[in-house]
């Protein structure tokens, strides 16, 4: 089995590009610390909740990377992105 695994991998083209012995990955390099609050910000969303009684099913989470201070915002998940985006400079900005 191993070496039917070894000749799909050879003839692959999408494997010979992601495990290419010319160009090898390089270090890992650390992100840039931001100076200020709310320069640069983290956005998720938590999803699979039971609706609230507001009938709310959607957690918007914002994350400040320099201070850390993180914010979750109740929604719908029916929301679209004006919605968002409105949420995020009622609540944030």
């Amino acid at each position: 089995m191993n070496c039917d695994v070894q000749g799909v991998c050879d003839r692959c083209i999408t494997c010979k590009k992601a495990k290419s012995k010319v160009l090898p990955h390089g270090l890992y390099t650390t992100l840039l610390v931001p100076k200020t609050s709310r320069v640069d910000i983290f956005m998720d969303f938590v999803l699979g909740l039971r609706r609230s009684k507001r009938g709310r099913d959607l957690i918007f989470m914002v994350v400040d990377r320099f201070s850390k201070m993180t914010h979750f915002i109740t929604c719908h998940k029916i929301d679209d992105r004006t919605n968002i985006a409105f949420l995020l400079l009622k609540e944030i900005i």
